[in-house]
């Protein structure tokens, strides 16, 4: 009899591939285990298990796998359950949602070892320079990768080299699969079992001649003396690290290593986890106020009849606190929990709250940890370990190996980050959480309302959340007042028409603005001012012909960054140094345009010049802990100002600010997007947000040449319900989420004519077999990214259509489109619920 699995691929196919097992391994591999595969002609890869059975391939011979990885599945049904359901809903190939979902480290590729062929006699005067350097480097290391000789010869195009080799018979090359991931081992001493008796202890003390050597055995005496003084036994005595010996003694560790050759000492090693909270963790009680007690006995009465609840809390409303009184109750029942974060800066201040309650039940799982972090995190969770009973993550932690999940809360549900754009797979973090939840609770028995809830938790909710909540699709609670009453801060507006007008402005600051940081400063309290724009200066243009430099590969215009002094292109990273006269005419009389965050801070530094500063935007944050760094440097007082960009909008938490400055308000209203007032009215009132959250009363200032906009008096009066009104209206007169659903087709091609003929095509065939709104083939606002073309389509879906009926027509039409041998070079992505 034939046995076969089926398997996914890490990569961008649509479909699963069947392999041939023995009797044997077929019944020793179970859903969930990788196994290594061939695939094409000599690559092996990590395929996931998804299937067992008896039916042999009709289209292709089934292979034989490589070799078994694990012991045990490492992904659970939930998982491959949901990831077939994001592949489905969001219409993208199953291998891209096994890529994005498993740490890379458990991702394992084929490496290509190139070894010496130790029987060939080899002539080195018939070696060619760079065969001769590859020979050299294979007699000192047993092995190479292609990567090693790129670098060795100093050339990308190595690979004819290697072949030339390879018909000499020099080398030979074997496909070699590699496990990443390595536990991180602790190297530990103790007394030799020779010395355990007293009287050899003495002996050996008597012996030791080197006054170093006496001292760090003495020293080792000495700290396990505190061991046992400190534990109820003396067998529970601490094993003592080869690290804190050397750093008691203040000895090198080759004066160990000596004792361990000498047979006074052995070494052993224990595994340790790489992140660990238990040092954070306070014996507080959590106490609500009166007014979270009653919005969270709201919250639990509501998961009593359904499944998704919106916690709809005033900015400083002490949301963060309810969830923890949540976490609380579920962890208590041996639950696991996910807290979905929109952005990995948020996390700092949150793991350090929430572990001042939990310790080590706590976990954080995002794209900053290394790659053997999150496989520990991986671990912890699919084991249900006690580590890991709290989850905090950004989207990619949605992809865990939850199997007793309790709770998801997506905390700042609104954030447009929680959308995967690029790559594949295009999934919004806050609804696969819950149809994830559904999937957990779906398998409870007798039909019990004990499964997995979801929490979603904003200031701002998003349109389509808000309007679930009012229609009675989701439960609602809110919560109107800030935690002690504190008032909602002071909105000012300053006109800058009349600013300018009036020569009221120094800089891009209105004297209205500069008085009221003098103040804070005067005070002692701190400043954040918000600019949604990185760098120095959007444009610099030249004052005698009008030419402003252009990106070579996209079709906008290079940032200047005046720090590194060089002009960036923010889509495709192209970067040249700051000219010193124009391109076209040689004029020296260049000026830039605009304003960044860049500006704001050495503007700033001049009108403060005794004032701590400092910007958190994406250049300042690129590396591990630098979110760390101004996150704590902000809250421990040493810096007076914080310019930023949109990071600052969520959800951070600082006592002492008192002054929020928003110092444009208007580049974020004239988007070209259905969203742009939406997202204007979030924006504002979430960073107006971070002003006045102790006892007293904050305030804010916005600049804008646009006062009267309605947007910018909601925000003034915190009107949410208003602006809510208006977009649903809009919505719902220019077909648009939450009465729609959206589709975009994005096309990218280099040759211009050919993509314009080929989204003509797909518009054509869209449009003749569907009968909803279709829109395009459009040109978006940027038509050129890294020298590709750009068209788009949109569809538009009214609710009462069948969704996944008119998601198969399009992919019939797609892959109709594929068939077509002019238009086979054309990229085509497909975004569904574009936001």
């Amino acid at each position: 009899m034939n046995y076969f699995i089926e398997v996914v691929i890490p990569l961008s196919l649509p479909k699963t591939f069947t392999y041939r097992v023995s009797e044997a391994e077929y019944f020793f591999i179970k859903r969930g285990m990788r196994i290594a595969v061939p695939f094409g002609k000599n690559k092996i890869y990590s395929a996931l298990v998804i299937d067992l059975h008896q039916n042999a391939p009709t289209l292709y011979e089934a292979k034989e796998i490589h070799q078994i990885l694990d012991e045990k599945p490492i992904v659970n049904e939930f998982q491959i359950n949901h990831w077939f359901w994001i592949a489905s809903y969001y219409m993208c190939n199953i291998g891209d949602v096994y890529r994005s979902a498993l740490p890379s480290a458990l991702l394992l590729e084929s490496e290509t070892i190139i070894s010496q062929r130790k029987e060939t006699i080899v002539d080195e005067t018939q070696l060619s320079d760079d065969e001769f350097l590859i020979y050299e480097a294979l007699q000192h290391q047993s092995s190479l990768k292609v990567q090693n000789i790129i670098d060795i010869l100093n050339k990308k195009t190595v690979l004819p080299v290697i072949q030339k080799l390879l018909n000499k018979n020099i080398i030979s090359l074997e496909e070699e699969i590699q496990e990443e991931y390595k536990p991180k081992l602790i190297r530990y001493i103790r007394l030799h079992e020779n010395y355990l008796a007293e009287s050899k202890l003495i002996e050996l003390l008597n012996n030791l001649k080197s006054e170093k050597r006496k001292n760090i055995v003495l020293q080792y005496f000495q700290l396990q003396a505190q061991d046992i003084s400190n534990s109820e036994l003396a067998k529970q005595k601490k094993p003592i690290s080869v690290k804190q010996l050397t750093e008691t003694a203040k000895a090198s560790s080759a004066i160990i290593k000596a004792l361990v050759n000498n047979k006074i000492f052995e070494e052993y090693y224990i595994q340790e986890d790489r992140v660990n909270f238990d040092k954070n963790k306070r014996d507080n009680e959590l106490l609500l106020s009166d007014s979270q007690q009653i919005a969270f006995d709201e919250i639990v009465k509501s998961f009593s009849t359904k499944e998704v609840c919106l916690l709809h809390g005033v900015t400083s409303s002490g949301k963060t606190e309810i969830y923890t009184k949540l976490i609380e109750n579920y962890i208590t029942q041996g639950k696991q929990v996910l807290y979905l974060l929109p952005e990995i800066a948020l996390t700092t201040q949150l793991v350090y709250r929430l572990t001042q309650f939990f310790g080590n039940k706590v976990a954080v799982f995002h794209s900053k940890y290394n790659n053997n972090e999150r496989v520990e995190v991986w671990n912890q969770v699919l084991n249900i370990s006690e580590k890991a009973q709290v989850v905090i993550g950004a989207r990619s932690a949605l992809f865990l190996p939850f199997s007793n999940l309790g709770l998801i809360i997506v905390d700042e549900e609104h954030e447009p980050t929680f959308k995967q754009q690029d790559p594949a797979p295009r999934y919004h973090a806050r609804d696969a959480a819950i149809v994830l939840a559904n999937a957990h609770q779906a398998t409870r028995a007798n039909g019990e309302l004990g499964g997995a809830k979801v929490l979603l938790g904003s200031a701002t909710p998003s349109i389509e959340t808000y309007y679930n909540a009012t229609t009675g699709k989701f439960g609602l609670v809110s919560l109107k007042e800030r935690f002690g009453n504190v008032p909602m801060p002071e909105i000012q507006l300053v006109d800058l028409k009349d600013g300018y007008f009036r020569k009221k402005m120094k800089g891009h600051f209105s004297f209205t603005l500069i008085e009221n940081i003098t103040e804070a400063f005067a005070n002692g309290e701190q400043v954040i001012l918000f600019q949604n724009r990185r760098g120095f200066s959007p444009v610099l243009e030249c004052m005698t012909c009008g030419h402003v430099p252009q990106c070579p590969q996209c079709d906008v215009s290079l940032t200047f960054h005046k720090y590194k002094n060089q002009l960036r292109c923010h889509y495709c990273g192209y970067n040249m140094g700051k000219p010193t006269n124009c391109h076209v005419c040689s004029s020296v009389d260049l000026e830039t345009k605009g304003f960044g965050t860049e500006q704001i801070e050495l503007e700033l530094a001049e009108l403060f010049p005794t004032k701590n500063i400092k910007r958190m935007d994406q250049d300042t944050t690129r590396g591990k802990y630098s979110f760390e760094r101004i996150i704590d440097g902000f809250k421990n007082r040493e810096i007076d100002v914080l310019v930023g960009t949109q990071m600052l909008a969520k959800g951070l938490d600082f006592d002492n600010v008192s002054l929020v400055g928003i110092m444009n308000a208007d580049n974020m209203l004239y988007h070209p997007d259905f969203r742009a007032f939406e997202r204007s009215f979030q924006m504002m009132t979430q960073v107006s947000g971070r002003a006045g959250r102790s006892e007293k009363r904050g305030k804010v200032i916005i600049q804008t040449y646009n006062p009267l906009h309605s947007i910018i008096q909601q925000v003034t009066d915190n009107n949410y319900e208003e602006m809510y009104k208006e977009q649903l209206y809009e919505r719902q007169i220019y077909h648009y989420p939450p009465f729609f659903r959206l589709i975009k087709l994005t096309l990218k091609h280099r040759d211009f004519d050919k993509l314009k003929e080929g989204s003509m095509w797909l518009y054509q065939v869209v449009q003749q077999n569907l009968s909803i709104p279709v829109l395009g083939p459009e040109e978006p606002a940027i038509s050129r990214i890294r020298n590709e073309y750009i068209r788009t389509i949109m569809i538009k879906i009214p609710n009462e259509s069948s969704l996944q009926g008119t998601k198969k027509t399009i992919q019939k039409v797609l892959n109709s489109f594929d068939l077509v041998s002019q238009y086979r070079t054309i990229k085509v992505t497909v975004n569904v619920d574009f936001y």
